[in-house]
């Protein structure tokens, strides 16, 4: 079976083992815990696809523990053992979105049952861009296998760059739309002016300048996958008929009044507090319910750094291979800058890294100066003089090849900053120290001349 493994989390030793027994007779592998704490730490060291917790432990119990696994793997099955004389608390733990409880004594055939119905699969990756060697992003890819089987909506929230339109991909590559079309809006890209057209579609003449009727992303998007990406950045006047839009499953045209019927998946994506927008009245409530039918946080690339190398290597033979040097590799040392640095940029940033340094590297392999990371934003410690296998002149060369390429990207962005930054894959902050730099050493602070 191509399952992920179940955590038994149980204080009495000979209980934990006739359950773990059970288990692996019926072809399931298992991992073992204690406790609340040490079935926490089990979950940061291997993916999981389903916890099984007593009740009643000591120093966390399993009430503690699922409020635990509820913030830090939202979506995680969970189920509860418990005696008969506290099951209302049970109770309101499925309230809470817990899976499942068994009285205890139960019958083995009946613990078999729930585990089939609830156990995780193993993310598949064959036909996908996933990367998923850390625990929490192989239980987030498997969470995301289970919801793909469905039509419901799904949130996905994370930091910019951390990869969520990826994770949107897969949903849609395996659900049964997987045939059909996959359809990206950007929110925040498009004026709001033309964003309700973009995405409802408006019929000739219905405003200056419509000279033919035009589908929008909605009937585009029929019989597959619509995302919204940065959905929060939508005006709220046009959250108003995308509400409606979902809740009935149908539109009108901008300046039509044929009603046109919908079959389609939404995925929506936000980099921001959802929840405080909601708060702060710029976003509409019933249309955040809506949409987070079934949420899915990605975490930052920092937090999961088990897929620092993997992606780093994945983005290497891509672009390698574009510039003829199929052969390139990563050394040790540029392998230990790349973990240690902070991604503030995550996934997005280490692909501008990884690029920059196949254009720059001399020899067989890609070494620290390569990479441009500088230790004041970011690297954990200092590169040392050792490592650095360019000479002063090289290393030169390297900083002003940076310069030009930051000072420009700023110029053709009229000068801001936060656009500059985007484009160039990394944070506003580290923008602002190169540029300080850049004053600094000659007081320059235009792009240089051709």
């Amino acid at each position: 079976m191509n399952f992920l493994p179940v955590l038994v989390v149980e204080d009495d030793a000979d209980l934990r083992e006739a359950i773990v027994d059970t288990l692996t007779l019926a072809g399931y592998q298992t991992l073992e815990a204690q406790d609340g704490s040490s079935a926490l730490a089990r979950l940061q060291q291997a993916p999981v696809g389903l916890v099984i917790s007593d009740a009643q432990m000591a120093p966390m119990d399993g009430y503690a523990l699922f409020e635990e696994v509820k913030r830090l793997y939202p979506g995680l099955p969970f189920i509860l053992m418990t005696a008969y004389g506290v099951i209302e608390r049970a109770i309101d733990l499925l309230r809470a979105g817990a899976t499942h409880y068994l009285l205890k004594p139960f019958e083995p055939q009946d613990l078999i049952a729930e585990v089939e119905k609830h156990l995780l699969r193993m993310p598949e990756e064959g036909r996908s861009d996933v990367v998923a060697e850390s625990a929490v992003m192989r239980q987030l890819f498997s969470l995301a296998s289970r919801v793909a089987q469905s039509d419901a909506t799904v949130l996905l929230s994370g930091p910019s760059g951390s990869g969520k339109e990826v994770l949107a991909r897969y949903i849609h590559q395996h659900s049964r739309r997987h045939d059909g079309p996959f359809v990206a809006v950007n929110c925040a890209a498009i004026p709001d002016t033309l964003l309700e057209s973009t995405l409802f579609g408006h019929e000739k003449g219905a405003f200056t300048g419509a000279s033919h009727a035009m589908p929008g992303k909605f009937e585009q998007a029929q019989g597959g996958t619509l995302l919204l990406d940065e959905v929060t950045e939508m005006p709220l006047a046009l959250q108003a008929k995308l509400l409606r839009v979902l809740q009935e499953r149908e539109l009108e045209r901008v300046g039509g009044s044929k009603t046109i019927r919908l079959d389609i998946r939404v995925v929506a994506t936000t980099n921001r507090d959802i929840q405080a927008f909601v708060e702060d009245g710029r976003f509409r409530e019933d249309l955040y319910f809506r949409l987070n039918v079934f949420p899915l946080k990605i975490p930052a690339l920092a937090d999961r750094r088990e897929d620092i190398l993997p992606l780093a290597r994945r983005m290497l033979n891509k672009y390698a291979q574009s510039a003829g040097r199929a052969t390139l590799t990563l050394s040790a040392e540029a392998e230990r800058h790349l973990t240690t640095y902070s991604w503030e940029g995550n996934i997005r940033e280490l692909e501008n890294v990884m690029q920059r340094a196949v254009i720059l590297a001399a020899g067989p392999a890609i070494i620290a100066a390569d990479l441009m990371l500088d230790p004041q934003t970011g690297l954990a410690e200092q590169v040392a003089p050792d490592a650095l296998q360019a000479g002063d002149e090289a290393d030169a060369d390297m900083r002003s090849l940076e310069k030009r390429h930051i000072l420009e990207t700023l110029t053709a962005v009229g000068g801001v900053k936060k656009l500059a930054a985007e484009k160039l894959g990394i944070s506003e902050r580290t923008l602002r120290y190169k540029l300080q730099r850049y004053r600094e050493e000659d007081g320059d602070t235009t792009a240089p001349s051709p």
